[in-house]
Parts: C-alpha cells; structure tokens; sequence
C-alpha cells in the first residue's frame, strides 16, 4: 500500500520547545508527516536542528492566540511557556496562550475532525491538599496569585476541551503533565532540576527554596512523551484528564544531593525563601494511565539525571 495514503499529518504546537522537539522526533520516526509551530519565545531553532532535513517535517513561525489554517489528522496542543520565570515574564500574554490557543486549536479540530491533545499541567492541583494527586481531585489554586496566569489559564483550557466534547462531540485528549526533564531542558528556565545542574556543573553554590522538604516528582522525558503517543493513539471514550508523571516522589533536597553526587561537584547548598503559592507536595497517582494504557515509567531519577547531566555539559561547552 502506499505510504501517502496512510501516513498521519501531525500539527505539534509548541513543537520547537523542550517537550514538543522531543515528540516531533517521535512521531517522524514512526513515519508521520509533522508540522511544527512555535513563536519562538521559549522554544528554540537548535532543538529541532536535527530534524530540518527531514522531509516529513516542516518548522512553521506562529503564534497559536491567532487562527491557523492548515490540514492536519491529529492536533498536540503544547504552545505555552511552562517555567514560573518563563510564564511570569508576560502573564497577560501567557494566559492568551493557554485560552486563546485552545480556542484556536480546538476550532481547528472541530472543522477537520481532527483528534487533539491538550498539555495541562499538574499545577492544576495547586498547593493540594490530597496526595498523591488524583485526577478527580478539583484542586486548591490561588486564582490572582503570581503563578495563576499559568494554573488558571490551563484550569480554563481544559474547561473548553470537555465543553468541546461535549457540545460539538470532538475527539480530545487532555493530559496533565507534572514534572518533567532531560536534555533540551532551557538551562535558565529556573526549574529545579536544570537549575540544580547547571549550578552543579558550574560549581556554583545550589539554590533551594524553602528547607528543600517539599517534594516533587520527576519524569524523564522519553517516558513522557511515550505515554502522550499512547495516549493520543487510544479510543475516543478515554479523553482524560489522565496524570502523566512519575510516582516515585522525592524532596527537593534528595534531588540537589543527588545531583551533586552524579555531577562530582563542590557545589555547596543554600536555603532562601520559599517563593509565593509553591506547593508543598507534588506527585502524580498513575493508576488511570496504568490500569487503562499499562503504562509505567521506566527512566530511574538516577539514569535520567545522568543522561540529562551529559547534556548539559555538552551545552555549556559549546557556550
């Protein structure tokens, strides 16, 4: 049979960033056509420098709060900054981008029947008050805080998503992503573990918020983006929301310590404040992708962190 006839065309949002330069090599290499947009705020042209040769891919300049008009078969929805320093630089924009671009995409999705994906994140949860975090948990989020530009703008795009099923009976799928890493990762994104790293690497001294009890869990990029083609790839009735992270939880100190052992440094550690509505615990509960996909992570924080550390070093030689 001929490829042109069954071979997917795929819309990545987001495409040139940490997440979206990962899942674009996924999907070309399991032979689909990818159309990759990104504005280039967060994202970077060096993340998908591998893939412009590919004939199967193509880097389109957008910025998803205006309307597009392609024809695609699947929509992966991942245009937003998702670092604290990243989403705060412009918070009004930043909520535009998770309300808007859904409206957008969804719109999109709608005239073309296509199946779409929607990245929410585990900040949906706030600072919660059930742990591990369930997806039927509703969450205890500050909605005119510092970081609700970001938890609130992704609290609504899920909203349109299901209203979207719902009214118009679209195919979606949303998935809430918690903490995840590896190479690719912007090395001043100020997320904990490239932060640690690169401070690490430097042998400068390593900065915790807080006492570094609170904890976090930590997935390693490949393990996520596999879950997201799975996901994607199951029946219209599964549409979500679905946890996507590691369960295995961690303080933030035990990731600083451990960082410091993989790396060999001298780093020493300090503690400063705890910023403004950073949650206390973070952990994915799994056993929705796990009872309906038989999906586990299988990526060690030790093994990660190496490949991740490998990474980083190769980047600030070159800087």
């Amino acid at each position: 049979m001929d490829n042109y006839n069954i071979r997917k065309r795929v819309l990545v949002t987001g495409g040139a960033g940490f997440l979206g330069s990962h899942l674009c090599e996924v999907l070309l290499e399991r032979g689909d056509e990818v159309l990759c947009l990104d504005n280039f705020f967060t994202g970077t042209k060096e993340n998908i420098r591998n893939l412009l040769a590919n004939p199967l891919f193509e880097l389109f300049r957008h910025d998803v709060t205006f309307p597009l008009y392609v024809e695609v078969d699947e929509i992966y929805n991942l245009a937003c900054p998702a670092s604290p320093i990243h989403y705060q630089h412009d918070p009004v924009q930043t909520t535009k981008t998770s309300v808007h671009g859904a409206i957008n995409m969804l719109g999109l999705a709608k005239r073309l029947g296509a199946r779409i994906f929607q990245a929410s994140t585990s900040e949906v949860y706030g600072d919660p008050e059930v742990h591990p975090q369930v997806e039927s948990y509703w969450g205890n989020v500050n909605p005119i805080g510092i970081r609700s530009c970001y938890d609130e703008g992704k609290r609504c795009a899920e909203t349109l998503f299901f209203d979207y099923r719902r009214q118009h009976d679209l195919a979606i799928k949303v998935g809430r992503i918690f903490n995840t890493y590896g190479p690719r990762m912007h090395p001043n994104d100020g997320r904990v573990v490239s932060n640690f790293i690169v401070q690490a690497l430097q042998g400068a001294p390593i900065s915790i918020y807080g006492d570094g009890s609170q904890t976090r869990s930590f997935c390693y990029v490949d393990d996520l983006v596999g879950l997201m083609v799975l996901f994607m790839e199951s029946g219209d009735e599964l549409a979500g929301p679905m946890n996507m992270g590691n369960p295995s939880e961690f303080t933030i100190l035990e990731l600083a310590e451990l960082v410091i052992e993989i790396t060999g440094s001298s780093s020493e550690i300090l503690f400063s404040d705890l910023p403004v509505d950073d949650p206390r615990q973070r952990c994915a509960d799994i056993s929705i992708a796990r009872n309906t996909l038989g999906w586990e992570p299988s990526t060690s924080l030790a093994d990660g962190l190496g490949l991740t550390i490998d990474y980083f070093d190769k980047y600030l030689s070159r800087s």
